[in-house]
């Protein structure tokens, strides 16, 4: 268990840099360009992680699976991480970097029309909770210099798409595995989006020589090693475990954008980031209470059966 919270320290330290990371890559490079090279670099990362787990499962894939993994691959990447990116060259760092962190309560609206997993009163606290961070984050009375209504919406558009990558993911990822689904998701997201730029006449490989060390930390690091580390801490523990990650990044995300981009951090910002945190642990609190009550479930029907 130990282990398991190294490793979601781990995650935390590099998804909180995202934003930054991003920001410093996105003055020389297309948008769509960064998105590409990063996610494309990152699913390279964990390939043979993927390869491993779908061996150790004795699973291969058959055309369906392509097909749904190049459709949740789009979402993902295509449309959600290309959102986040152009949000990241229009706003403060600091303010995209929580807005972001929503998306696990888009993931409860989805979930509860596609699955049968259920809006009750818990999740509607926290979603209530969620909107209010959102609302500080926006500041519509008076929008932090260095946002934009156009940035700040794009990135909340982008954490929505991302929260149905997450339900529609779910399915392959239970055949798959984690490691698996998600680079072969990426990989084909990646390839989407590079017809897109084609067709758009955007450029895939001007700029990247002069950019390899950011290219390379936000494709290897961020996105690469910061899932590895993420996957390994729900092996290692459980979901709820893993999802204390998206607890920290909120809090890291914005000291970092501080550090490096001397970015001005106001109350506004403060009571979203607050409100961001509490919602993030009633929803790992709610969701590690329904994990010990499946538990407790299995053992008392394991006891029943002898």
């Amino acid at each position: 268990m130990n282990k398991a919270y190294l490793y979601v320290v781990i995650t935390a330290l590099l998804f909180g840099t995202m934003e930054v990371s991003c920001k410093i890559g996105g003055n020389d490079l297309d948008p769509f360009q960064l998105t590409f090279l990063r996610f494309l670099i990152g699913a390279l990362v964990l390939l043979p992680f993927a390869v491993k787990q779908m061996k150790s499962r004795g699973v291969r894939l058959t055309g369906r699976d392509l097909l749904e993994l190049t459709g949740v691959g789009i979402l993902g990447v295509t449309i959600s991480m290309s959102l986040f990116q152009i949000s990241v060259m229009m706003c403060n760092a600091s303010t995209v970097s929580v807005l972001i962190c929503v998306n696990p309560f888009f993931t409860m609206v989805f979930a509860h029309f596609l699955t049968s997993e259920k809006l009750n009163g818990s999740k509607l606290v926290i979603l209530a909770v969620a909107l209010a961070g959102i609302m500080f984050m926006f500041r519509p009375w008076d929008i932090q210099e260095g946002n934009s209504w156009g940035g700040m919406l794009l990135m909340v558009v982008a954490a929505l798409f991302f929260g149905l990558y997450t339900v529609l993911g779910k399915v392959s990822q239970e055949k798959l595995g984690p490691f698996a689904q998600t680079s072969i998701s990426f990989l084909l997201g990646s390839a989407a989006l590079l017809v897109i730029m084609l067709i758009m006449g955007r450029p895939v490989a001007a700029g990247v020589a002069d950019n390899v060390p950011i290219i390379l930390y936000t494709g290897v690091m961020v996105t690469g090693l910061g899932y590895y580390c993420y996957f390994k801490a729900i092996e290692l523990a459980d979901a709820a475990t893993g999802s204390f990650a998206f607890f920290l990044k909120p809090a890291i995300a914005p000291v970092i954008a501080v550090i490096v981009l001397h970015e001005t951090i106001l109350w506004n910002t403060v009571a979203g980031i607050v409100l961001v945190l509490i919602a993030s642990l009633l929803n790992i609190l709610y969701r590690r209470k329904l994990a010990d009550q499946a538990a407790s479930e299995k053992a008392r029907a394991a006891r029943d059966n002898k």
